[in-house]
């Protein structure tokens, strides 16, 4: 059993920066490969970023590429998503999940466990 917690969401400008977190407890955390979700109203959940076990592969959305930059801490047990150079249509509830062992996953339904989410609004 894993238990996520995200933070660092809030209310931002166009242009502007954030940084979520999601802390992981439970089983061990470098086993995981690590995505973070995001689903806006009206839309469907999507991959926005996952990172690999050891931190070596990422993989972004098209539309977050060159902006957003996840990355992990297996140590602490923390995976990071920078979120740089904001848009209005960045808004939506952002979520962390997990997934054991290695692998491209890229459909929510591929993950394991998931933390609560983390609401994330750009204002323009």
């Amino acid at each position: 059993q894993v238990q996520l917690v995200e933070s660092g969401g809030g209310l931002v400008q166009a242009g502007g920066s954030l940084r979520l977190s999601c802390a992981a407890s439970g089983r061990t955390f470098s086993s995981y490969t690590m995505g973070w979700f995001r689903q806006a109203p009206g839309k469907e959940r999507e991959l926005v970023a996952r990172i690999s076990w050891s931190g070596s592969s990422t993989y972004y959305a098209d539309s977050v590429k060159g902006r957003f930059t996840i990355s992990r801490d297996n140590a602490k047990s923390v995976v990071y998503l920078q979120m740089n150079s904001l848009k209005p249509d960045d808004t939506a509830v952002y979520s962390c999940a997990a997934r054991y062992y290695s692998g491209r996953y890229a459909n929510s339904y591929e993950y394991d466990y998931w933390g609560q989410g983390t609401q994330v609004t750009v204002s323009s």
